[in-house]
């Protein structure tokens, strides 16, 4: 009997889920949903929005042949003697580049301004020419402008030469400084970045080893030492490896700095102590820095408006113990026919590109 009953119900079950009595009820359509078609799906469109960046953009391209353009990533690799036709969108653009093109006056550069976009033309370029090119947006609030540094793009552009694997030097001996508080490097760049580069010490001869030792080697820079010391004086050079026979870079001569960073180090005297009515009288401001870092002398004294004087500047390297490297800067100010309003205070001012040191001496005619 509970057999029979347990069919029976089945059976009901079956019954209502054929005449849909267990189906939900169906959802009436919106106005807007007879637009869509049956079985197509429809994604939904995000809301359109303005780039603030996109208006004025600014981009660093290459003209090629046939008026294609080329967008320039971090480094570009292009052949020597072919001229090289940079572009920047923008209305106001400026440009940056190996600054010995500016320093040698180069004819062969030309930057041009026209319409919605700057340009930069460099004909004629050899392996020298290799370096930083770069591009930013000018923004100019009246007579105010400054660079937009997110509108800026720069590329590396290696202009390689197989006669030439390193960027030429003008000097046949470079110096480098060496300092305890920050890295050194040593410049020997390369016109190719795949070229195998090794440094090099000349006396004794030795191959300075790269891993793990605080030397490596950039091919933008040059090989770079992460902590000198005094013990990497000396000379070196770099030798490069391609497919040709290695090739020797300049050599650079390494130097350890034994005075610290920051404004000059100010002392002053007077020659002679006693001054009589009618000498001549010297007053010598010197400083001791760093050895690439030059000094500005200026010099205030009684009745200078109306009393000529003579200034003599000069400066030497000189080393201090340990092989350790000064810059003596000196400024010497000469009095002729010393009287009695030639007395009173000297003033040496002293600057450099950390800070300005004043001193001042008292010098009395008798």
């Amino acid at each position: 009997m509970m057999k029979t009953c347990v069919i029976l119900c089945l059976a009901l079950v079956l019954v209502e889920l054929h005449t849909g009595v267990c189906q939900q009820p169906r959802r009436k359509k919106d106005q807007g949903d007879s637009r869509v078609r049956p079985g197509k799906r429809v994604k939904p469109r995000p809301p359109k929005t303005k780039d603030p960046g996109a208006r004025g953009q600014s981009l660093l391209t290459q003209v090629l042949e046939k008026g294609r353009f080329l967008r320039l990533g971090n480094a570009t690799v292009l052949p020597p003697g072919r001229s090289v036709e940079l572009r920047c969108k923008g209305s106001n653009i400026g440009w940056g580049y190996p600054s010995y093109l500016d320093t040698y006056n180069d004819s062969r550069l030309s930057i041009n301004q026209i319409d919605k976009y700057g340009q930069l033309i460099l004909t004629a370029p050899s392996a020298a020419d290799t370096g930083m090119y770069s591009c930013w947006v000018i923004l100019c609030d009246g007579k105010e402008c400054s660079k937009d540094t997110d509108r800026s793009y720069s590329t590396y552009v290696y202009f390689t030469d197989k006669d030439s694997l390193f960027v030429p030097s003008p000097i046949h001996i470079e110096l480098v400084y060496l300092r305890p508080d920050r890295p050194a490097v040593v410049p020997c760049r390369v016109t190719d970045p795949q070229t195998q580069v090794t440094l090099h010490r000349e006396v004794p001869p030795q191959e300075i080893p790269t891993n793990g030792t605080g030397v490596t080697f950039d091919p933008t820079q040059g090989f770079v030492l992460e902590s000198p010391g005094p013990e990497l004086q000396g000379v070196y050079y770099c030798k490069a490896q391609s497919r040709g026979a290695p090739q020797i870079s300049t050599k650079y001569q390494l130097l350890y700095v034994e005075v610290p960073s920051g404004a000059p180090f100010v002392s002053m005297e007077t020659s002679p102590d006693f001054v009589l009515e009618g000498d001549s009288v010297n007053v010598t401001c010197t400083v001791l820095g760093e050895p690439e870092v030059p000094i500005h002398f200026k010099w205030i004294y009684p009745n200078q408006s109306s009393r000529s004087a003579q200034v003599h500047s000069s400066w030497r390297l000189v080393k201090r113990g340990l092989g350790h490297t000064t810059r003596v800067s000196q400024s010497v100010l000469i009095i002729k026919e010393m009287n009695r309003k030639d007395s009173g205070s000297y003033i040496c001012k002293a600057q450099n590109k950390y800070g300005e040191t004043v001193v001042a001496t008292n010098v009395q005619s008798g």
